[in-house]
């Protein structure tokens, strides 16, 4: 058996309780997630709702496995403090920022309708090797990014999912987030029939009632190995752990990256965008970084 780690975080396990026809994904990001906020100064609201975000979106990339492609998770608001938070993954990286009106106050109840006012929710797959792409979409009047993410699960994949979303910020200001995404199995997967929204299972009713007493604080806790957590949710059936993907910070900017994509650009749109030096300046809102090139 494999040790678990003192101090758990950054990496998804992916498991099956295959007597009970159910799948899931559990995360937890905690290093990776304060390089990731650390490139801005967010006050709390949006970092709590950003580092939400980022474990959703590693939990998606890897049940989705878009292989050479990219999951991106993007909502975009209007009326609210927060017009936009992006965040992607690809090949086991995940990134992220967002953008605050400064104009605006938060709300007094940070509910993701009253964090973005109206807008939407997108989820889109890019799958490189297939070229194919997939887009859905859900309304950001929900009360929580998990509740929308629940949507996304109800209205776009039509398969009976459970979603767990936490942040936490310690004493000493560093932030953790987890989440779970519970899912009965397609019937491909376990030769099973299909089981559709409206239907009752209780194999599925008793995987879900287990599944929705994780609380915030086991998925935020990096002294409780997945591993455990997952015990204490399922004991009562076999549970198969498949082998931890590793989560890293994926920011891909780069000045050989940004001189290829300007190299793109025919020479009459580039000379546009120099300065009175001749200098190309570009900024990475994801890291912010700022790069200046002579090209």
């Amino acid at each position: 058996m494999a040790e678990r780690p003192a101090h758990d975080g950054d990496r998804v396990l992916g498991f099956t309780i295959a007597d009970r026809g159910a799948r899931g994904r559990i995360a937890r990001l905690d290093a990776v997630l304060g390089e990731i906020l650390a490139a801005h100064a967010y006050p709390d609201p949006i970092a709590r709702l950003l580092a939400e975000a980022l474990v959703l979106t590693a939990l998606l990339g890897t049940l989705f496995r878009p292989e050479d492609g990219q999951l991106t998770l993007q909502a975009k608001g209007e009326g609210g403090p927060v017009t936009l938070l992006v965040a992607d993954y690809r090949e086991g990286a995940i990134r992220g920022y967002a953008s605050q009106d400064l104009d605006r106050r938060f709300p007094p109840a940070e509910t993701l309708g009253g964090m973005f006012g109206r807008g939407h929710l997108v989820i889109t797959l890019d799958q490189t090797n297939a070229a194919e792409r997939y887009q859905g979409i859900v309304e950001l009047g929900s009360e929580s990014l998990e509740a929308a993410a629940q949507g996304y699960f109800q209205n776009s994949e039509q398969l009976p999912t459970l979603v767990r979303l936490a942040s936490a910020k310690d004493a000493d200001g560093r932030w953790t987030a987890g989440g779970m995404i519970l899912q009965h199995m397609a019937r491909a997967e376990d030769g099973a029939t299909r089981l559709h929204l409206d239907t009752d299972n209780p194999d599925w009713d008793h995987v879900t009632a287990l599944g929705s007493t994780l609380s915030a604080e086991e998925l935020t806790t990096p002294s409780l190995p997945l591993e455990d957590l997952l015990w204490r949710l399922f004991h009562e059936d076999e549970v198969r752990v498949l082998p931890a993907l590793p989560i890293s910070r994926g920011c891909r900017c780069s000045v050989d990256h940004i001189r290829r994509v300007l190299g793109q650009f025919p020479e009459e749109e580039r000379m546009t965008m120099r300065n009175a030096d001749g200098v190309i300046s570009v900024d990475c809102e994801f890291c912010s970084r700022q790069f200046l090139l002579e090209i």
